[in-house]
Formats: structure tokens, C-alpha cells, sequence
């Protein structure tokens, strides 16, 4: 039964060890191999190597959003249900499609999803995405912030940069970083 048990809980350890750490905040420092990141008062460090996939946001306008375009929407959940977005992206290809909690928030979502439809509302524009097993109808705001994902590389990881990123390992091995400008 000990045994069972020392095997469970190495198991256990093994799985949560797989799974990637997502880090978002600023980049206090890097020194081309290693990128200090400032989340809130907490520094990570984290390996940054030729294998990492750098991409930068670069602003577009919200007309430049097309039906099939697959998006990245973060939303806030208003007292209604209704989702107004604050944050999108446009994915050069399907990333991670569906829709979920924004890091554990009831109040927020993360919806990655192709656009089937754009609608102007008296609120601003309407976006429907669509996913395998659902749909979610999104009112755009003008203050919300609409970009694209581009290729970056290690010249765009200044100090001050705010970036989100994937890291796995020990010690941590960046393998997808998002830099904003």
C-alpha cells in the first residue's frame, strides 16, 4: 500500500512537473540567455534559447477583423452574461480554440475561437466566434485593444516590455514568449 501510494504521488509530481508555467508581467532584464520577468513583485527567470518562439503584437484596427479570421478575445462578464472584449488578437492559425475562465477569474474569459460573424451594435461591434461545441457573441468596444501576432526576436525583450509566456523545465526553458511593445 506504501508503495501505491510513493508511486501515485511521484506520478502526480511528474504530471504537474510536465505542465508548462505560464508567466505574464514586464521584462526586468536580459542578457541574451536568460529573460528576468517582474510579475507583480515576483522575478522569474527563464532560459531563452534558439528554439524559442518570440512573436510581438502589433496593433491593427478592428476593420481589419474578417469573418474565418481566428481570434484571441479576452472578455469581461458583465451582472448580464453579456461579454464585452478588452483584448484581442488575431492568430495567424488556430491556437488552443474554445472558450474558458481568464486565469481562474469567474469575472473573465478567454475566448479562442474563428470569427463567422461581425455585426455593428449599438455598443460598438459584435463579433460571433465559433469553436468546435459552441459559439460566443462579443461586443468590441473602441477602447478595446485589437492586434495581430507577428515574429519578434530576442532584440524586442527591453526592459519594460510587458510579455506572457510558456515556459517548461527546471530551470524554467521559455518556449513561446509574447512580447508588447
Amino acid at each position: 500500500m506504501i508503495r501505491l501510494l510513493l508511486v501515485s504521488a511521484l506520478l502526480v509530481h511528474s504530471v504537474a512537473a510536465a505542465q508548462p508555467a505560464r508567466i505574464r508581467g514586464t521584462v526586468a532584464a536580459f542578457d541574451g540567455g536568460v529573460l528576468t520577468v517582474d510579475s507583480m513583485g515576483r522575478k522569474s527567470a527563464v532560459r531563452v534559447s534558439e528554439e524559442t518562439q518570440i512573436v510581438v503584437t502589433q496593433p491593427i484596427a478592428l476593420s481589419d477583423i474578417k469573418s474565418g479570421d481566428f481570434l484571441g478575445v479576452t472578455s469581461n462578464r458583465g451582472p448580464d452574461g453579456k461579454l464585452t472584449a478588452f483584448e484581442i488578437r488575431r492568430f495567424p492559425k488556430p491556437l488552443n480554440p474554445g472558450h474558458r475562465p481568464f486565469d481562474g477569474r469567474d469575472d473573465q474569459t478567454m475566448t479562442n475561437a474563428t470569427v463567422s460573424a461581425t455585426v455593428q451594435a449599438a455598443s460598438g461591434r459584435e463579433l460571433t466566434l465559433a469553436y468546435d461545441g459552441g459559439a460566443q457573441k462579443v461586443v468590441v468596444p473602441e477602447s478595446a485593444s485589437v492586434s495581430m501576432l507577428v515574429p519578434g526576436s530576442a532584440a524586442d525583450l527591453k526592459p519594460g516590455a510587458r510579455v506572457n509566456l510558456t515556459a517548461a523545465g527546471e530551470p524554467l526553458a521559455a518556449q513561446r514568449i509574447q512580447v508588447t511593445r
